[in-house]
């Protein structure tokens, strides 16, 4: 983009482009927009319609993948290809798909490409069904100095750092590892504002616990006992992304029951799936993303996905309905997680304006109303 259109960009027409506010996440109807006339986002092939999300655009691998020696960031004076030379191990085609291999650590440029503006600005994570098959992935630029950021009119590639963790996976042009979301300006959203939100809508069932963000616990006891969890297992198949409802569970997955005292011992380097004890709901002109809790209460990780969709969870009239599910590794040493145990919390934003559409309707959204759930690549127990 070498010259911003006045009808898009100008001061006196920027309310009436990006929707009620000129600041926030940008909704699916206004990144159709922007794709459409080629500003912000472009790609090397057509973006179609079915990427663009509530608040979100899926990410597309390209045809190939460099097999490195370890994760880098480039720095402010490099680009990948700068840093490329000195991890660079093999290249590998994925035009008609290729296994990544577990404890392997790739570099795969994307189809998408960032155009950015100097006000707008892009944060990435993981699809949810990428994190609960334990694939770790996070988005690189030219020039970066931390993961899963774009900067203020950043112009230029991106790359997906790809590192599967517990499965073999099987990848191809065009798969959808991760999701980017787009914000014009710096919105700032307070805690005041989050209690306002929640008094008019009920965010989470039970008490809110607001602090720096709506804090979400960890559910050890079911309904009554039963199951709880799921802990992946080693040594197992091969994961096509790109199909649905097509393995067994008992294939990958080893169920774990509730503990009568309500705990839950993590071992070393295992990786679990695990689900809030509380219900939660979007409201439609909103999103949030779930960020740790404290690195210090634990030794732990909890999610590699963390965007909640506008429109999650939530039913007008009724109580929030969707637990969040939760990709858990320990770390070191076991860890006893208890039940009610704070383990992440939900940061929100306001979109610029609420989606034609939110999640779960009609958009093919694979876990509205979900409790523990695996992701959509197993048929469901």
């Amino acid at each position: 983009m070498t010259q911003a259109d006045p009808l898009l960009f100008g001061d006196a027409t920027e309310n009436e482009h990006y929707g009620r506010f000129s600041t926030g996440i940008l909704p699916s109807h206004v990144l159709k927009r922007l794709i459409r006339t080629r500003h912000e986002i472009t790609a090397t092939e057509d973006i179609e319609d079915s990427q663009i999300q509530p608040a979100s655009i899926d990410l597309r691998l390209g045809p190939v993948a460099w097999r490195v020696r370890a994760s880098f960031l480039p720095g402010p004076n490099a680009t990948v290809n700068d840093r490329l030379s000195s991890v660079f191990m093999h290249e590998i085609d994925l035009t008609h798909g290729a296994v990544l291999e577990t404890g392997c650590v790739y570099i795969v440029p994307l189809l998408e490409v960032a155009d950015f503006s100097s006000r707008v600005s892009g944060t990435a994570n993981p699809k949810s069904s990428t994190g609960r098959i334990d694939v770790f992935t996070r988005l690189i630029t030219d020039r970066a100095q931390a993961f899963d950021r774009i900067e203020p009119g950043y112009r230029g590639p991106l790359f997906a750092e790809i590192s599967p963790r517990t499965f073999p996976v099987l990848v191809r042009k065009g798969t959808r590892l991760n999701q980017l979301r787009v914000r014009h300006g710096s919105p700032v959203f307070t805690d005041t504002q989050l209690r306002r939100l929640h008094a008019e809508s009920p965010l989470v069932t039970g008490e809110a616990d607001i602090d720096n963000g709506l804090a979400l616990s960890i559910d050890l006891r079911g309904q009554g006992g039963g199951r709880i969890g799921w802990r992946a297992k080693r040594h197992t198949g091969i994961i096509d992304v790109d199909k649905r409802d097509a393995l067994d569970p008992a294939a990958f997955w080893d169920s774990i029951e509730a503990h009568p005292d309500g705990h839950l011992v993590l071992d070393p380097d295992e990786f679990y799936i695990l689900v809030s004890r509380e219900a939660v709901a979007i409201p439609p002109d909103y999103a949030a993303e779930m960020v740790p809790f404290n690195p210090l209460v634990g030794e732990f990780r909890v999610h590699y996905a963390g965007f909640f969709d506008p429109g999650f969870g939530y039913e007008p009239g009724h109580p929030p309905a969707a637990r969040g599910v939760l990709e858990v590794r320990s770390r070191e040493v076991p860890f006893i997680l208890e039940h009610g145990q704070v383990i992440g919390r939900l940061v929100f934003e306001r979109l610029t304006d609420p989606p034609p559409e939110v999640y779960g309707q009609g958009i093919g959204s694979s876990y509205q109303r979900q409790g523990l759930k695996l992701s959509k690549h197993f048929k469901q127990p």
